[in-house]
């Protein structure tokens, strides 16, 4: 959070690049202060200290503060640490783990709510009109896309996950306006997903892109239709699979299930009920 303030400070007004010289000098009394002293302490007004918070992507002074002061009091640095050759079991354990949970920490501190909250609308209204809702990726994130399709299909909505490229263009060439297409990437550089995000533009419905930020997948999400949710790591997914990234992915289509879940109608609760009943019933139904 701290190095996207300071690499924002160029493109930010004068105002506003005083209020983040303020944060990277104190971030933790940032988080404490009202906005009064605040803006005493930058030589600015308050609303200046509220349109910095925005500016640097976050819905107001309250979520600023809110995910500075995770940042900053977080007990487990977010230190990536390669997995070696030589490396004991031990080392193994330790270093999967610790990456993984500094990612899902780092990611907690980082995200911002106003793409969560676009994303969420967009498949909360997909759903509720019965339009498509579909999932693309390849390799590890087809397997992200897979687990996606089987939430949302729980959720009782019109969902697939397709992984093959050439399906994939099929199935976005069928998506028309009100249809939501969820691409999946780790590098944002697969020429397949590019296609189908494209064509899925092309064709009215809303693109929703989990990649890299700055990536060739990010870099198209320009319109009011194209959205993305952004997860940077700097995992080295050349030399070993993927891991962190996959979490990461994981985690984010878990938001946005719960998210949707929450504001489908209300009648939803007893079919999910019932189908837990009945899985219930076959998971311990007496053998034949």
């Amino acid at each position: 959070m701290l190095d996207r303030i300071r690499a924002s400070i160029p493109a930010l007004p004068p105002a506003e690049q005083r209020v983040a010289k303020l944060v990277l000098a104190d971030p933790r009394s940032f988080a404490s202060l009202p906005v009064g002293e605040l803006a005493e302490r930058s030589h600015v007004s308050k609303p200046t200290v509220v349109r910095f918070c925005r500016s640097v992507g976050y819905d107001g002074l309250a979520d600023f503060k809110l995910k500075l002061a995770g940042n900053v009091n977080e007990g487990v640095p977010f230190v990536h640490r390669s997995v070696d050759e030589d490396d004991k079991p031990n080392d193994v354990i330790v270093k999967v783990i610790d990456n993984a949970v500094s990612a899902l920490l780092k990611y907690r501190n980082d995200a911002t709510s106003h793409a969560f909250e676009r994303a969420i609308s967009a498949l909360a209204g997909a759903a509720k009109a019965g339009r498509r809702i579909e999932f693309y990726g390849v390799g590890n994130s087809g397997i992200v896309a897979q687990d996606a399709q089987h939430k949302f299909f729980r959720l009782g909505v019109n969902t697939a996950a397709v992984s093959d490229g050439h399906i994939q263009v099929m199935s976005a060439t069928m998506l028309q306006p009100g249809d939501c297409a969820v691409v999946i990437s780790n590098s944002g550089r697969s020429r397949d997903l590019l296609d189908a995000a494209e064509i899925a533009r092309k064709k009215g419905a809303t693109t929703i892109l989990i990649t890299a930020s700055g990536s060739p997948l990010a870099q198209t999400a320009q319109g009011s239709n194209q959205i993305l949710l952004a997860v940077d790591h700097p995992e080295d997914y050349d030399r070993y699979s993927p891991m962190v990234s996959r979490l990461l992915h994981l985690m984010v289509i878990d938001v946005l299930t719960t998210a949707v879940a929450l504001r489908l109608p209300g009648e939803l609760r007893p079919m999910l009920q019932e189908i837990k009943r009945n899985l219930r019933a076959k998971r311990y139904a007496s053998p034949a």
